[in-house]
């Protein structure tokens, strides 16, 4: 659960790591695209079925659906929740790591 939730922080805000060390960038922007993809089109990242195989075999209980909405649901994603805010929730990723990327970028050209 613990690397899901990481995975997740890092498509959301790893472009501010992507500032402090920039060859992370190879493995940020692909990360930022399934998880904009995974909001467009609505299916499942893969760490959620492995989390849920895992903590079965661990002798804990799994669960059904994303692990978004399963831990995080509620907070991020109320009830009222329509396909077109997801749609808006996965601009908005690209939209805030455009900007740190864009930030970056002013930042080194005026050096």
């Amino acid at each position: 659960m613990a690397v899901h939730f990481a995975f997740i922080l890092f498509v959301a805000l790893g472009g501010f790591l992507v500032l402090r060390r920039p060859r992370l960038i190879w493995l940020h922007l692909p990360a930022v695209a399934w998880g904009a993809l995974s909001a467009f089109f609505g299916f499942i990242c893969p760490l959620t079925p492995l989390e849920t195989t895992l903590r079965t075999f661990g002798g804990g209980i799994g669960y059904e659906g994303s692990f978004i909405a399963h831990y995080i649901g509620a907070v991020i994603y109320p009830s009222g929740l329509t396909r077109g805010i997801q749609i808006a929730l996965g601009f908005g990723v690209l939209l805030l790591n455009a900007a740190i990327y864009g930030y970056g970028l002013l930042r080194r050209g005026s050096r």
